[in-house]
């Protein structure tokens, strides 16, 4: 699945920061290919406001 973060994270909880980290979201527009599992889709469920899904 790719992963593509389209908000900043300025104003985010330190563990959604931390979250977007994990799955190598640094900056806006940053999209990475991750494996689509059970621990990716909980990181994806914490963030979800913050990125768009695609697979």
């Amino acid at each position: 699945m790719k992963v593509k973060l389209i908000k900043s994270l300025i104003g985010s909880k330190k563990d959604q920061i931390a979250t977007a980290h994990a799955l190598g979201l640094f900056k806006v527009g940053d999209c990475k290919e991750q494996p689509d599992n059970d621990q990716t889709q909980g990181k994806v469920k914490k963030i979800g406001h913050l990125i768009e899904v695609s697979k």
